[in-house]
């Protein structure tokens, strides 16, 4: 018998942590289940199996071969292919060997007599804690096919905004990296070889020049102090950013930068939106709904936090609206348009037309960005260089005059 350290979530919304005995991991994951817990994390207690803490978040699979399966499950199903036949002929079509694993077993599973949803639940790796709540709630309406197209649609919609959002950012960070060799090469190669002819001439250096030279000097004979600066500064923001306290700073942080932070706002708010909009459509209960929403905000914990509270607010009684505008994280746009959502029974509706419309606004500001970072970038560079060169120049000016 092994043990494993777990993070769970309990039903009525708490996590807690434990220990538990069994043959394998797999086994322990089962158990967890059938005790009705939400599994955040588990990992063997020693930490020597594999030395990746697991976090189900269904991440070892692509998106598009996710969303791929979901779209082609639901094309079989309405063609009236069996469930079983079906989860057999899309594992020898992905190509993901830990998807086509999985559906194997899953296809396995189901075989049995176990329904759909328990048996993606035993593979939290592939499917995450949204792909399982969505199948749930297609098995037990008898819409399994259009939850599986929503699934597919949500996934899809996903992809297609982070794929703009590395096409945005892609190409200035090429350019912040070249352009950091550039002035690498300038300070430690170019600037000491002048500052030798300078020397040799016995001449007083202008102020720019003196403080490019010093730099210069300074870089090349402590690169590696430099260096192990930097490095250890990022390995301590890291270990403070693991902390509770570091997680809720740099995530509120993250929401104040400059011109950045209504952006990463907007990102957060369209992830909310979209998730719980195919959560509603699909017909998942709003409490559970939101425990979901919390694994999928570990990356900010002022949101994590506040999804947490509207969610016991909403269990104690209080209105949608209401628990969302006490979190304080929430625009007057999407309370009030809650508030019509709730008073006139279309949700659903209304949480996707706001989907759409933060959707179109980080869309909006990626267009922008690409359009604007670019000439920014090189002005700034452009301008470091020319007070390199300035520093330079101005002492050979100098010994021109003299000559």
């Amino acid at each position: 018998m092994s043990r494993f350290v777990y993070t769970v979530r309990e039903v009525k919304g708490d996590v807690r942590s434990g220990v538990i005995e069994a043959a394998d991991e797999q086994l322990a994951i089962q158990n967890l289940q059938n005790s009705g817990y939400l599994i955040l994390s588990i990992q063997p207690e020693s930490g020597k199996t594999s030395g990746i803490r697991r976090t189900f978040r269904g991440g070892r699979v692509k998106g598009r071969d996710m969303g791929f399966l979901a779209e082609q499950l639901a094309t079989l199903l309405k063609g009236g292919v069996p469930l079983v036949r079906s989860l057999s002929l899309l594992a020898d079509q992905v190509e993901s060997r830990a998807l086509a694993g999985a559906l194997s077993s899953v296809a396995k599973e189901v075989a049995s007599g176990s329904a759909l949803y328990k048996a993606l639940g035993k593979h939290p790796m592939v499917f995450s804690n949204l792909w399982v709540s969505l199948t749930e709630s297609g098995e037990l309406s008898g819409r399994l096919p259009d939850v599986l197209r929503q699934i597919g649609s949500y996934i899809q919609e996903r992809e297609e905004l982070k794929s703009k959002l590395a096409t945005a950012l892609i190409y200035p960070a090429i350019l912040s990296c070249v352009s950091l060799g550039v002035l690498t090469f300038f300070i430690v190669r170019i600037v000491p070889t002048f500052a030798e002819v300078f020397q040799n001439f016995n001449m007083k250096l202008p102020p720019l020049t003196s403080f490019v030279v010093n730099t210069s000097t300074w870089l090349k004979d402590h690169f590696f102090l430099a260096a192990a600066m930097i490095i250890g500064g990022v390995v301590l923001v890291r270990v403070y950013s693991t902390t509770e306290g570091g997680r809720e700073n740099f995530s509120r942080l993250e929401l104040k930068v400059p011109i950045f932070g209504n952006f990463i706002r907007n990102i957060y708010l369209e992830r909310f939106l979209t998730t719980m909009t195919a959560m509603v459509q699909s017909g998942v209960s709003m409490l559970y709904g939101l425990s979901v929403l919390e694994g999928l905000f570990e990356d900010n914990v002022l949101f994590q936090k506040g999804l947490h509270s509207a969610r016991n607010d909403i269990a104690s009684g209080k209105p949608l609206s209401v628990s969302f505008q006490r979190t304080r994280l929430f625009p007057s746009l999407i309370i009030e348009m809650m508030l019509m959502g709730e008073e006139s029974g279309k949700l659903a509706d209304i949480l996707e037309t706001l989907a759409k419309f933060y959707r179109e606004r980080v869309e909006q500001f990626t267009r922008r960005l690409s359009a604007v970072i670019d000439p920014i970038l090189v002005v700034f560079v452009g301008a470091v260089v020319a007070v390199i060169v300035m520093s330079i120049f101005l002492p050979i000016f100098q010994l021109t005059q003299i000559g």
